[in-house]
């Protein structure tokens, strides 16, 4: 069992980052809030609990990947690699802005630590099956996390790569699917309805775990169980809600693409160190 302590430690982390997400992107006036808090608790369980990485060597051979295919929600991947000293917290200041290393979409280019080049979506659990080959063939114990979308499970590349997973027992692969059920024009059900989204992904051969993806609790235990081998890859499916910390954001598909005014920065930021 995960002692308190860390679980605290990771709960303060997320919600510093929620403030971190919520400033880069006003500073900007450009950016996606809502899917980055929605993943955010995640993200920071996953670098400060699980992953096996070394920022001095963002190369290093022997590390964990972790594929961030909904790229456009970077706010949360670049506020936890500022963290764990990949880059310095002083180019948040930057991020959107010609000269900057933060793309407004994640680039493995311009950005220590970030593993794929996102923008269209549907495309990281391809590429993340590609790294888990890879692994395999040249005998490296490494484990390759794949972040998806619910609305990016709309695309037909991502059931292509779920059938390729399963035929080639990928055990060292681990995707997660931030559920948060909203998109860029409206809710996931009424756009394309994903459900029973859990019975499809065992159909298609994965071992699933269900969790409420702002439980820290929750998290943790479902990436220790999902390391586990029985010869199958796994898929974390995070029940989430788009723009979790900040009321006016919270399934608002509104806040998907959109930053706050000076007005809801405020309220935002209120809220987030209330």
């Amino acid at each position: 069992m995960v002692k308190m302590d860390i679980i605290q430690k990771l709960e303060s982390k997320a919600k510093q980052h929620r403030k971190e997400i919520i400033q880069m992107v006003y500073d900007a006036q450009s950016g996606h809030p809502g899917g980055s808090l929605s993943a955010i608790d995640i993200i920071t369980a996953l670098y400060g609990y699980k992953l096996k990485f070394n920022p001095k060597k963002p190369d290093w051979p022997d590390r964990d990947r972790f594929v961030y295919s909904k790229g456009h929600a970077c706010p949360a991947l670049y506020a936890v690699l500022a963290d764990h000293g990949y880059f310095s917290k002083g180019e948040f200041k930057k991020f959107r802005k010609l000269g900057g290393m933060l793309q407004g979409h994640a680039d493995r280019k311009w950005t220590p630590g970030v593993e794929f080049s996102a923008g269209s979506l549907g495309q990281g659990l391809g590429f993340a099956i590609g790294i888990a080959l890879a692994g395999r063939l040249d005998k490296k114990n490494y484990k390759v996390y794949c972040m998806i979308g619910d609305g990016e499970c709309e695309e037909g590349a991502v059931w292509e790569g779920a059938m390729a997973a399963a035929q080639f027992k990928l055990k060292n692969l681990i995707a997660i699917m931030d559920s948060n059920k909203v998109q860029q024009t409206g809710k996931v059900k009424d756009i394309m309805n994903l459900e029973p989204i859990e019975a499809k992904w065992k159909a298609f051969g994965w071992r699933t775990i269900a969790i409420n993806g702002h439980n820290m609790k929750d998290i943790v235990s479902a990436l220790d169980s999902a390391v586990k081998d029985d010869g199958r890859p796994s898929i974390i499916i995070a029940n989430t809600i788009k723009g979790k910390g900040v009321s006016f954001m919270e399934l608002n598909e509104k806040f998907h693409g959109k930053a706050p005014n000076d007005e809801e920065y405020k309220k935002a930021m209120g809220e987030l160190n209330a």
